[in-house]
């Protein structure tokens, strides 16, 4: 019967949790056992599995194995990469998961985002969710009004991160922070690109005159009134010329919508 190998595997007196999943995926379904209750089990007999692996894993790598140097060394890692790592980058510049565990456990890092770490003893960057979200999207930049308050040109307070990302690049699955996805063309997507440094980490970013025509390009997402104010203000405070607007807008292949604001603007 099912029920003894899982009985047997859960006293320690049984076959091994390998050969229960075996023993159960080739049991054949009798009496009163449905598929319902042959999937349940199934899935719990993974469970013995996963659960023996941690275990073994466990006792390879205890705990007690993160020495104080190791906890040093790593916030030193962290403290010349701005205060805030991905997993996997922690991983290849020499940081064990366990430390990372270890000081997650203690407090002195914290989750800004799945995978994204930051070390407590460093204050957080000025724009926590834009650094989160450009750590786990390397090939993205930032734009439209995530970019507009990165500059100072909007009274707008950014819900969501907005990136773009060149067309034919899979959408990132993430959960926190909340992001928008702006798909460009090759040509658009690399144009009036900039890096700006946020908390120490450099993060890119389309410039002002790029992020205005951007705005015009999705008008219908980001809201025309934010365009218009944006390009307002940004020749204001001379951040930008009408002729680079106008150049970023032929990009975005906008310049008969700007050509009017421009004009009004002279």
């Amino acid at each position: 019967m099912i029920s003894n190998h899982l009985r047997r595997a859960l006293a320690g007196t049984g076959p091994s949790p390998e050969s229960t999943m075996q023993n159960v995926q080739s049991a054949p379904l009798t009496g009163r056992w449905s598929a319902s209750a042959s999937v349940m089990c199934r899935r719990f007999a993974c469970w013995i599995v996963i659960t023996s692996l941690i275990e073994k894993c466990g006792n390879f790598y205890p705990m007690s194995s993160v020495t104080p140097d190791a906890v040093r060394a790593a916030a030193a890692v962290f403290k010349r990469s701005g205060g805030v790592l991905r997993t996997s980058t922690a991983i290849t510049q020499g940081i064990h998961p366990r430390t990372l565990y270890r000081m997650r456990d203690e407090g002195l890092i914290e989750q800004l985002s799945r995978g994204v770490y930051h070390l407590t003893a460093l204050p957080l960057p000025e724009q926590p969710d834009v650094v989160a979200v450009m750590q786990r999207v390397p090939n993205g930049v930032v734009s439209l009004v995530s970019a507009l308050a990165l500059h100072g040109l909007t009274t707008q307070i950014p819900h969501t991160v907005d990136v773009a990302l060149e067309r034919g690049v899979k959408r990132p699955r993430i959960d926190y922070p909340p992001i928008r996805v702006f798909y460009m063309s090759s040509a658009s997507f690399t144009a009036g690109v900039e890096e700006m440094r946020i908390g120490g980490l450099a993060v890119p970013v389309f410039g002002v005159a790029k992020t205005i025509a951007d705005c015009f390009k999705f008008r219908s997402r980001v809201g025309h009134d934010v365009a218009v104010e944006a390009l307002r203000d940004a020749i204001r405070m001379r951040r930008a010329t009408l002729a680079e607007v106008m150049q970023s807008a032929r990009v975005d292949r906008v310049g008969a919508v700007v050509r009017p604001y421009l004009e009004a603007l002279q």
